[in-house]
């Protein structure tokens, strides 16, 4: 928690810099009245719900992509780093209509196979959804978190009372990635079906009960609890 209170202090300190500079030239006054209005305008300018409203643009274009597109299932994993090493396969992709075409041409399916292939579609997108949402939370967290660091530090604040009054942010995004675990298995179980139901299917069954066990110990950049579903 305690990087969380240093980032914070760190765009406080950045955001603060050319207030400085202008207060130098100016009465005791008004550079207080100037550091006060700063901090109102970037209050403003950072407000979670114009952020969120921004991101939720991006989350909503992403989501019917998902819905729209082709999905890329040619080494589904979790986490950053793949843990098949083959590249050589040709790509393969599900379509919307809940085709497999693999190097751009359809194969066929029974009815069977074609409800798997879209089972496994769907897994896919309501995991992919779900990480959406949660990273759309923990954005709009960081700006909260920024903002209460900056004026943690104008009132004197310590990070440990910086690091408490963010805890429940933290918290609720830490539980969902928590949920969004507890959803591999089945994402697992559909492609492990689908590859013992369509043999053209097996090279791409890349996933792994590995990926299962270790989704809640993935972190992101900053160490963060985090999972994404890749296919590379």
């Amino acid at each position: 928690m305690k990087t969380n209170a240093i980032a914070g202090r760190t765009l406080a300190l950045m955001l603060l810099l050319p207030l400085t500079a202008c207060s130098q030239s100016g009465s005791s006054s008004n550079s207080n009245s100037d550091v006060a209005q700063a901090v109102k305008e970037v209050q403003q300018q950072t407000s979670p719900s114009v952020i969120g409203a921004e991101i939720q643009k991006g989350i909503d274009q992403g989501k019917k992509e998902l819905l729209t597109q082709d999905i890329d299932v040619t080494n589904v994993h979790a986490g950053k780093h793949p843990h098949d090493p083959d590249n050589t396969r040709p790509k393969a992709v599900i379509t919307p209509q809940g085709s497999l075409v693999i190097a751009g041409k359809p194969v066929d399916a029974t009815p069977e196979q074609h409800g798997l292939l879209v089972d496994y579609r769907q897994q896919i997108i309501g995991i992919a959804s779900a990480g959406m949402d949660i990273g759309a939370s923990g954005a709009a967290m960081g700006v909260d978190v920024a903002k209460q660091a900056m004026l943690g530090v104008l009132s004197g604040k310590s990070d440990k009372e910086i690091d408490a009054s963010i805890k429940p942010q933290t918290d609720k995004i830490q539980a969902a990635v928590v949920q969004l675990c507890k959803r591999m298995p089945d994402l697992l179980a559909s492609q492990q079906k689908l590859a013992a139901a369509m043999p053209a299917f097996q090279p791409y069954a890349t996933m792994t009960q590995k990926d299962v066990d270790d989704c809640s110990k993935q972190t992101d950049e900053h160490g963060k609890p985090g999972v994404a579903v890749f296919s590379d």
